[in-house]
């Protein structure tokens, strides 16, 4: 089996809490409908303050909120092949073509939904 990665873009223009939270429920509605998609990667963006941006907590927020629909919450930090979660999600959608991966990325958030 292999799944294809679908992506958001949540970062670019800069967007309010509440709009964010809706392209991310859009999102999860896609992928939850969807036979063929079950990994979204989130581009939230790091900040330009160094210490990580309102966006990426708005994001991993609302994962958490949501986390009992979704097998697996990854941040970006944590994609690499060296992270069980990942190699587990790998494992069971398919060995799928991303850049990031093995390229620790705090700008990014994987959400595997169930």
């Amino acid at each position: 089996m292999n799944i294809p990665l679908y992506t958001i873009d949540v970062a670019h223009p800069p967007r309010s809490a509440s709009v964010v939270e809706e392209a991310l429920a859009d999102a999860w509605a896609t992928i939850r409908n969807s036979a063929s998609l079950r990994v979204v990667k989130v581009i939230h963006g790091y900040g330009s303050s160094g210490k990580g941006g309102v966006t990426r907590e708005i994001v991993r927020n609302w994962a958490f909120a949501h986390r009992r629909h979704f097998r697996a919450t990854i941040p970006g930090e944590e994609y690499t092949l060296t992270s069980e979660a990942v190699l587990k999600l790998r494992s069971e959608t398919g060995q799928y073509a991303d850049r990031d991966l093995t390229m620790p990325n705090p700008g990014i958030t994987i959400i595997w939904v169930k």
